[in-house]
């Protein structure tokens, strides 16, 4: 039995869909987008749903739509990919990371609420929570607290009526990162829609996939306007080929990925559930691993949208070690994640330190990501557990 730690659902109706693509002369921006955007805004219920290249992309152009620029606090999380601090990086804003929650692995609103409280005091309270470097360009230029961009982490959601609380009380905007999260609800209301703007990404490994590819989605519709020409080299409406009213990018998202996303979003209901029955072999079987923790979840998520299956061992265990073993009797696992502030060019940037975020960092020494897809049948899901419990025993007799 050959495992895949993940594994993209295509049908041949998903084949044909970019095919046909191909036999057409619009193979970028064209119907296919357009069909595609609108049926994001079917699900969600927004008004406007902004097709890009990547979730990278998408975050970018919602910071972009924010307003956030040089020397503007970003409050986010370390717990995540770094795309979601990257993202305001690449405008030479400043991130404050807040600790996460020990359960879900999402930003604390606790600490969240005392880092824009004390920010917004100054001196000495905001101190504690600002970097300890700052990059030349920033030490004179450092303004207030701009913006959250919480992430919603494997699928579950942050605690947005908290996180909007704050975003009332001080006029932030606020950046969902849905990017692992399509489908998933918050006291039944849809991820994604939870903040000013939401960012979806449709990489191989999640729920639907475009190769590559990304969707915002929004209610302002000055905003979407604006987003929208920025993925497109900065074309206004009203601009012809080489016109440009703004300094643009080129994000957008080709229309043989957008055929191939709209078919899958055809499946989307099905793919969701067969990925929530692969959690759920998960967890029946992992159960019987007392080192073993599975993903829990909190009572405000009223459906979790699966997108990676993440355990965590006990603080006894060594993960490294498990992991190598699991690799060797093949089972492709991988850590998951890297906290952000440990990431080199963070450290070197804002001087942050092992030790600054303990719970993200507990989390980064013990998760690890199993073989996950909802492609994965039982028996492949009960190869997985054997393997674990059998490599638990192998590495405590290397101890």
């Amino acid at each position: 039995m050959k495992l895949r730690m993940s594994s993209p659902d295509l049908t041949d109706a998903d084949r044909l869909a970019v095919y046909e693509v191909l036999q057409t002369p619009n193979l970028s921006m064209g119907p296919k987008i357009a069909a595609f955007e609108q049926a994001f805004c079917d699900l969600t219920g927004a008004k406007h749903a902004i097709g890009v290249n990547s979730g990278t992309a998408g975050l970018h152009l919602c910071v972009r739509a924010a307003g956030i620029g040089v020397g503007d606090i970003v409050i986010t999380t370390p717990f995540s990919f770094v795309s979601s601090t990257n993202c305001f990086l690449f405008e030479k804003a400043v991130p404050v990371f807040v600790d996460i929650d020990p359960v879900t692995g999402n930003i604390n609103p606790d600490l969240l609420e005392q880092a824009v409280e004390d920010l917004s005091l100054g001196g000495g309270a905001a101190r504690r929570w600002l970097p300890r470097r700052l990059p030349p360009v920033n030490q004179h230029m450092l303004n207030t607290v701009k913006a959250l961009l919480p992430v919603d982490v494997f699928g579950q959601p942050a605690d947005y009526d908290r996180i909007n609380a704050v975003a009332n009380q001080y006029d932030l905007a606020v950046i969902e990162d849905s990017c692992e999260a399509l489908g998933g609800e918050y006291k039944r209301r849809t991820a994604g829609t939870l903040g000013d703007y939401g960012v979806f990404a449709f990489y191989p490994n999640k729920q639907i996939t475009t190769g590559e590819g990304g969707m915002i989605i929004t209610d302002d519709t000055e905003a979407a306007d604006f987003m929208r020409a920025l993925r497109n080299q900065g074309r206004a409406p009203g601009d012809t080929w080489l016109q440009h009213t703004h300094l643009g990018y080129n994000y957008r998202l080709d229309e043989m990925s957008a055929a191939l996303g709209l078919s899958q979003m055809d499946r989307l209901t099905a793919l969701l559930q067969k990925r929530a029955q692969v959690a759920d072999w998960y967890a029946e079987y992992l159960s019987r691993i007392e080192e073993v923790t599975p993903p829990q979840m909190v009572e405000n998520t009223s459906r979790v949208s699966w997108f990676v299956y993440v355990i965590r061992v006990a603080e006894s265990i060594d993960r490294d070690r498990l992991a190598q073993i699991l690799k060797e009797r093949g089972v492709p696992v991988r850590p998951y994640f890297a906290p952000i502030h440990l990431q080199p060019y963070i450290m070197d940037m804002f001087g942050t330190q092992r030790g600054d975020f303990p719970v993200t960092e507990d989390l980064g020494n013990r998760s690890l990501a199993l073989p996950f897809s909802g492609a994965m049948t039982e028996e492949e899901v009960v190869t997985v557990c054997q393997r674990i419990a059998d490599a638990l025993v192998a590495a405590e007799k290397l101890d």
